[in-house]
């Protein structure tokens, strides 16, 4: 099997994308973990376009494990961009299994996305018990094994868990991360930030996302880390989610409608051949 399809990022978080408005590929599980693994390819997610209509276009996240992901932000402002520039318009609405997102290219690169609405709700999370989802009480320790307990649940398309901390350098989360992602709490596993609030208007974040890893930057982390700061009155509805490679700016409107806003690389043309 030979191909075309595209490689871009947002702030680091990469993505391989295929077009499949015209031909559905059928692409197997091994298959997606193949072009995913970074001695082929390489990424965080592949996503796949698809064909609902004349008008539609539809998005499926796989994450490099070969998981399914319900939601991806960094992706979808991507995926905007591409179609953006394909179409000749500003605004581009994506179906995903979240609900519809409609994205705005502000310039050159920066998008705007808006991922829809934040829930705090345990069963929507979803986690295995009826808990506070403010406080999940769940310990993490520092490198200089000190005891950290909480973390906040949010899901936002996907499942996250957020730990704000006071110092973030001094929490390991390639060790935090998997241990979370699998906790006995997350029956989907989740996505797992640790945060550190520099200011009302600066967070600093680490992500480990479920079904991926470690990663350079999530569009999704940053909403629930913007969304959990904001619903325990830590921060203000507008921020700036500080990631290795620059900042994502999220804003929570009244109704818990989230919108992210950043820059997406320029967009690579590769060949896949399977």
């Amino acid at each position: 099997m030979d191909f075309k399809a595209f490689k871009m990022d947002g702030l680091g978080n990469d993505f391989i994308i295929i077009d499949q408005r015209s031909k559905d590929l059928n692409l197997t599980k091994e298959q997606v973990i193949k072009i995913c693994d970074r001695n082929f390819i390489g990424c965080d997610q592949l996503i796949l376009i698809n064909k609902v209509d004349s008008n539609k276009n539809s998005l499926f996240f796989y994450n490099s494990d070969g998981s399914i992901s319900g939601a991806c932000g960094n992706g979808t402002r991507c995926v905007a961009k591409l179609l953006s520039e394909e179409q000749e318009k500003n605004i581009i609405k994506l179906e995903t299994s979240s609900g519809k997102l409609i994205s705005k290219i502000l310039n050159d690169n920066i998008v705007e996305t808006n991922i829809g609405k934040a829930t705090i709700e345990w069963e929507k999370i979803p986690l295995s018990r009826n808990i506070n989802t403010k406080n999940l009480e769940i310990s993490i320790k520092s490198t200089d094994d000190l005891e950290f307990k909480g973390g906040i649940a949010v899901n936002v398309g996907n499942p996250h868990v957020v730990f704000f901390v006071e110092n973030l350098e001094k929490y390991n989360i390639e060790k935090i991360g998997p241990e979370i992602e699998n906790h006995k709490l997350f029956p989907e596993k989740c996505n797992v930030t640790i945060a550190n609030i520099l200011d009302d208007k600066n967070i600093k974040v680490k992500v480990w996302e479920r079904g991926a890893g470690l990663t350079k930057s999530c569009g999704t982390a940053a909403c629930a880390t913007a969304f959990a700061g904001f619903i325990t009155g830590m921060i203000p509805n507008k921020t700036n989610i500080k990631f290795e490679l620059g900042d994502l700016s999220i804003k929570i409107e009244n109704d818990h409608t989230i919108s992210m806003c950043g820059a997406v690389s320029k967009i690579k043309s590769i060949q896949i051949k399977l």
